[in-house]
């Protein structure tokens, strides 16, 4: 007997417990669709990222070509001038390869302005997804663009307007 009510007074305080917690979900790419200042910073992002492909490629098709004149040369020259052909192509190639790791490596050009343009609209809307779980007394608020558990949520516990809202956007 004691069991049992042990149990049952657990059991409600469980379900007591789950139900206090308050939680909402957002969708981060629909509110940063609606922030002007992301869209122009991908925007600017991409023909950053599309100019320094063309120069990086250009680079690449330099050293492809000398490597092809070298080949249709090789017969002419000298071992002499065949190992100086062979250091230029050498040093070609390999400041194409470092052309790429200087824009698009791990710490590149790209990563770097990414941060400097992407990083204080991400800051801004998460300042505003924080304010809105404070006012309304949640205690998570999950991402469902980036969460794949999720199969289904209520529309009623999406805030993303709010969060919009909060930043100066309403829709």
């Amino acid at each position: 007997m004691k069991r049992t009510i042990l149990f049952a007074v657990i059991a409600i305080a469980c379900i007591l417990g789950a139900r206090a917690q308050k939680f909402a979900l957002v969708d981060m790419e629909y509110i940063l669709k609606n922030v002007p200042a992301y869209e122009m910073a991908n925007e600017q992002l991409n023909q950053l990222s599309q100019r320094w492909q063309k120069e990086v490629e250009a680079v690449g098709t330099e050293a492809q070509n000398m490597y092809q004149n070298f080949l249709a040369d090789k017969v002419f020259l000298t071992d002499e001038q065949v190992k100086a052909r062979e250091q230029e192509i050498v040093a070609k190639e390999k400041e194409a390869t470092e052309l790429r790791y200087k824009y698009f490596g791990p710490e590149g050009e790209l990563y770097k302005k990414r941060q400097s343009l992407l990083k204080p609209v991400q800051d801004d809307v998460y300042n505003a997804i924080k304010k809105v779980a404070e006012e309304r007394g949640y205690q998570a608020i999950f991402d469902r663009a980036s969460s794949s558990d999720i199969i289904y949520a209520s529309p009623r516990i999406d805030v993303s307007n709010e969060v919009l809202a909060k930043l100066g956007y309403s829709n």
